[in-house]
């Protein structure tokens, strides 16, 4: 039987007096790749924030490994997953400085992260450099590649993405997907409108009727 991670049942968001979700429902199984697709405005990042419990809907639930989110379990998720954003402003100092002091709180200090830096470093097609340049300073790009690198040096396996390639060019659109979409035993819901997520081997789901 499939490990069952993320589960909507019957959702639905009200904002504004608007109903910008209703009665979504979806199954999302261990190493499942599930892209989300919709308007802008149709609630699509608002279900994987609901999937960390960073918001909760006004009608119906969300469960993780099938126990419902709540202020109780939320931090235990986060704990366990990762979720990039599509705001890549997220850091101040140097890049370096940065990752560092992702990995300076104490749920993240024993992963030996800079073993790995490097290897993502080239695999995105970063300079070493980079990292010690002020991460303000940084295009819009290179800044949303240092964010993946941070999420997988976290060593997570279930991942919330939210338009993570919409910065990158081409090529580097498909190396990002490509990684993403080839680990079997990785779980991701992903928000883009990049055709590179459209494979078959993702589930396309659509939001807000579209």
């Amino acid at each position: 039987m499939e490990e069952e991670i993320i589960r909507y049942d019957n959702v639905s968001v009200v904002f504004d007096g608007t109903t910008i979700i209703e009665h979504f429902s979806l199954a999302v199984c261990k190493g499942d790749k599930v892209i989300l697709r919709g308007i802008s405005g149709s609630g699509k990042s608002t279900l994987l924030k609901m999937a960390q419990g960073y918001t909760r809907p006004d009608n119906g639930m969300v469960s993780y490994r099938k126990h419902e989110i709540d202020a109780d379990t939320a931090w235990h998720i986060r704990q366990e997953t990762a979720y990039i954003s599509q705001d890549s402003d997220i850091g101040e100092g140097t890049a370096r400085e940065f990752i560092d002091g992702v990995f300076a709180y104490s749920a993240n200090r024993t992963i030996p992260y800079r073993d790995s830096l490097n290897k993502y470093l080239t695999l995105f097609s970063l300079d070493e450099t980079t990292l010690d340049k002020d991460f303000r300073s940084l295009s819009g790009g290179e800044k949303q590649r240092i964010a993946i690198i941070i999420a997988l040096l976290l060593e997570r396996t279930v991942f919330f993405l939210d338009e993570i390639t919409a910065a990158l060019d081409s090529q580097m659109k498909t190396t990002v997907a490509d990684y993403f979409l080839s680990h079997e035993d990785w779980t991701v819901i992903a928000i883009s409108h990049d055709e590179v997520w459209y494979r078959q081997e993702a589930r396309i789901i659509p939001v807000g009727g579209i």
